[in-house]
């Protein structure tokens, strides 16, 4: 091995301890702050990594909105909550133009002023609450990183990640999110009721006093820089090809579908799906040490990448069966 190859190598483990090490003192901070979620933590950590946006689902009280500002504090990012409600407009979110005056002329001018979406973590709290014309306001800024107002396109700063909340208990007066928006979502993320022991501990922390947020432990760039480490990591061929296969598998009309997928299953998991589990499955690999993705990160990740992008058919609201079977169905036949 030649002297050039053996200090790359060098560098390369110098970067993955030090990535593993920032990353575990973020997460422990976390905990600090949440008691157990320790799959939600991780998985918010996977989604912030690779700048990815994550749709947050679970009944009130499961510190939802705690672990995202709890997230955003430890990353030193600057933080903004949007409670959508039905009378929520598109500008309340992306800003407006007022008449001003501007900088240079002395005469009126339209001057646009910056709505809350211009931040670096976003909250998108109870999104289905609001229109679909309020949530489509959204979907430039997730995919473009910048928001166009007035004829005129205004960039968002980078880090940008938009965290979204459902209730899944009301749905009165809400609009679910289309297919279209939910795929806009790296991970859905599931919380459940903590155990009686954990349950127990957060009821004596927050009832002794107010909860201390965690000190920034990154600054801005540095944050880039471990973000590119993610996107720099290689992905072997048999990883990539896996999660396409995975992805094929739960389409409908592709000659790779189970009896199962083709009786239950109306629209499948698109590209985007897949290039969400190998990038999941980078960030899995590094957060364990390790410089490349196996299929066992990849099928790890599945289930939060993959559940709500498989929508079912009306026989299988029926039959009671739902997405997480299918992908259970997929991690069995898919080799």
């Amino acid at each position: 091995m030649s002297e050039a190859t053996v200090s790359a190598v060098a560098e390369a483990h110098e970067k993955l301890g030090d990535f593993t090490q920032r990353v575990q003192a973020i997460r422990e901070s976390l905990h600090q702050v949440v008691v157990g979620q320790d799959d939600s933590i991780d998985q918010l950590l996977v989604c912030a990594l690779t700048g990815s946006h994550a749709l947050l689902v679970g009944v009130p009280g499961l510190a939802k909105t705690l672990m995202v500002k709890a997230l955003a504090s430890a990353f030193g990012w600057k933080f903004t909550r949007i409670q959508f409600t039905p009378d929520l407009m598109p500008s309340d979110v992306t800003g407006y133009e007022l008449l001003g005056r501007g900088e240079e002329s002395q005469g009126p001018t339209m001057v646009f002023r910056p709505g809350p979406v211009f931040s670096n973590l976003v909250l998108a709290d109870e999104i289905n609450r609001a229109a679909p014309k309020t949530q489509s306001a959204l979907l430039e800024a997730m995919a473009e990183q910048q928001v166009s107002v007035g004829g005129q396109t205004y960039p968002l700063e980078s880090p940008f990640l938009v965290v979204a909340t459902q209730n899944p208990i009301e749905q009165e007066g809400t609009y679910p999110l289309p297919e279209a928006q939910l795929d806009r979502f790296m991970m859905e993320i599931r919380f459940g009721y903590p155990t009686p022991e954990q349950e127990e501990e957060i009821v004596l922390k927050t009832t002794s006093g107010p909860i201390v947020m965690p000190a920034a432990a990154l600054t801005r760039d540095e944050f880039l820089e471990l973000r590119d480490l993610v996107l720099a990591v290689p992905v072997p061929k048999n990883v990539a090809s896996y999660a396409v296969r995975m992805c094929g598998g739960s389409r409908p009309e592709d000659n790779r579908a189970q009896a199962m997928v083709r009786d239950y299953v109306s629209w499948g998991a698109g590209p985007r799906g897949s290039q969400n589990l190998v990038l999941a499955a980078k960030a899995c690999a590094l957060l364990d040490g390790r410089t490349a993705p196996t299929e066992e990160d990849i099928r790890h990740v599945a289930g939060p990448i993959l559940r709500h992008r498989i929508i079912l058919n009306h026989r299988a609201i029926g039959d009671s069966v739902t997405a997480l079977q299918i992908i259970e169905g997929l991690l069995k036949e898919v080799r």
